[in-house]
């Protein structure tokens, strides 16, 4: 989802008309993770982050693609296991959450 160019088709139901539009980036993949965290359950409190990253495995790595151009490889591509851009991946269901 985080290509504008083949995000995700979404209803607006705000305005009276109703249409579908396509959005992707951040627009897109935020409210859809933020939503997968919500329906996982309450996070702990002194590390909420924790719960995400008990799972790894239940996570789709992503090994492929780029943000931008930069001198780290680290912090603009993908690559096996964690990294900058991907983080742990995308979750698979609420399995990893």
């Amino acid at each position: 989802v985080g290509d504008p160019n083949t995000g995700v088709a979404v209803y607006d139901t705000f305005r009276s008309s109703g249409s579908w539009f396509q959005v992707g980036g951040t627009s897109a993949a935020t409210p859809i993770i933020t939503a997968a965290i919500a329906l996982a359950g309450t996070p702990t409190a002194k590390y909420p982050a924790s719960k995400i990253y008990a799972h790894p495995g239940k996570f789709h790595d992503v090994t492929r693609g780029q943000n931008g151009t930069c001198s780290r490889w680290y912090v603009c591509h993908a690559r096996k296991g964690y990294d900058g851009p991907t983080g742990i991946g995308t979750p698979n269901g609420l399995g990893g959450l």
